[in-house]
């Protein structure tokens, strides 16, 4: 992180999201707020990267749309980019919506980014969010919500935290959350963590919470380093996180998650598997989107 910048991986998803918003057909998630919080600037230089940068990607694709801006942008966009961030938010705001009708209170999402699930949904105003994120990713945050004309609603709390260095209950605590049903979203982030840190933070943050609150996050599986994937995308995947100053660092068999989700007193409601994700929100397309291989989507709940 940057003095003063945004998180380059919530620039790119949230560039994923709007792209798909404006030109992807069905949506397997409609985020049609993510183009308020990244400028036109930030959308033209990501796309001009992207399209220079496909050479990189898949130099055969490269030579077939030689010529076709367009089309490279859209393959790179759903081969590379966005299957993963969609799909993920798509499973995370379906599992809030059902455990609503089992006494719901409070979301916390960790590493929130530009996330806008409570600004589109303004009928859930009798639930809590709890946005934590890096101090300099919420101020520009702020800055673009004030600049579209979006006010935050009385139940977003904003939650400056480097949770990666430290996870402090206390500030949540001081934000407004109190002991009650809470739901965790913790999206794009495990793989950015050791499993040391992974482990520590699941342990920090149900410390305080009832039994009944849950968390959703995806993780990568015991492959991750070792599988190319369609078009190379999880090697690329992998290259360009290192490239980004973002590396990625863990992975984990299921046995292990098993493990590491019961050292926390937390048991596995649901997984789906990258076969299971691509059946639930890709099937009868007729474009390039696609579950990432090697991606894995978890409920957990506390015991």
């Amino acid at each position: 992180m940057e003095k003063g910048k945004s998180s380059i991986t919530s620039l790119i998803s949230a560039f994923g999201r709007a792209y798909h918003h404006q030109f992807d057909s069905p949506k397997i998630f409609d985020d049609f707020l993510a183009q308020e919080l990244i400028s036109q600037e930030e959308f033209n230089d990501i796309k001009e990267k992207l399209i220079q940068g496909i050479q990189f990607f898949n130099p055969a694709i490269a030579e077939k749309f030689n010529g076709n801006p367009n089309e490279i942008l859209k393959w790179i966009t759903q081969i590379q980019l966005s299957p993963t961030p969609l799909a993920r938010a798509a499973y995370c705001e379906e599992v809030v919506l059902h455990e609503l009708e089992f006494g719901l209170k409070q979301v916390v999402l960790l590493g929130a980014g530009m996330d806008t699930f409570c600004l589109r949904h303004p009928e859930l105003n009798h639930l809590e969010f709890f946005e934590v994120d890096h101090p300099a990713t919420q101020a520009i945050k702020k800055k673009r919500l004030e600049q579209a004309g979006l006010t935050a609603p009385d139940n977003l709390h904003f939650v400056p935290m480097d949770f990666t260095k430290g996870f402090a209950v206390q500030s949540l605590i001081h934000a407004g959350m109190v002991h009650k049903k809470t739901l965790f979203s913790l999206l794009g982030v495990s793989y950015y963590l050791t499993k040391e840190e992974n482990a520590r933070l699941l342990e920090n943050v149900f410390s305080k919470v009832p039994s009944g609150s849950s968390i959703v996050f995806d993780y990568a599986d015991e492959t991750l380093f070792e599988t190319k994937g369609l078009s190379n995308r999880v090697e690329n995947m992998v290259k360009s996180a290192a490239a980004c100053g973002e590396p990625m660092k863990s992975c984990f068999s299921y046995q292990e998650m098993e493990h590491l989700l019961e050292e926390s007193g937390l048991l596995i409601y649901e997984q789906l598997s990258p076969n299971q994700i691509n059946h639930r929100y890709f099937a009868h397309r007729s474009d390039y989107l696609s579950a990432f291989e090697t991606i894995h989507y978890i409920h957990a709940v506390k015991e």
